[in-house]
């Protein structure tokens, strides 16, 4: 085998692993742009609103509330 037959095989390889890899690249970055699109559209059901959010917090300082109740009456007896 001559030089020239070398470098011609070695240029393919690397050109062939170049294009395997890029393939797989956009593979990947496609199964990603999915994988996100699919968050976005399901991101506004999974969210907690933010009247949700203050019903609760109320609810928790009502029950703090009524604890602190308790322990002040305990303390001053």
């Amino acid at each position: 085998m001559d030089t020239q037959s070398l470098i011609n095989t070695g240029i393919g390889v690397v050109i062939a692993i170049g294009g395997w890899l890029g393939r797989e690249l956009w593979d990947a970055v496609k199964t990603l742009r999915a994988d996100v699109h699919k968050i976005e559209v399901d991101l506004p059901t999974n969210y907690l609103r933010r009247d949700e959010f203050s019903e609760g917090m109320k609810e928790i300082r009502m029950l703090f509330d009524k604890v602190f109740e308790k322990i002040d009456g305990k303390v001053d007896k």
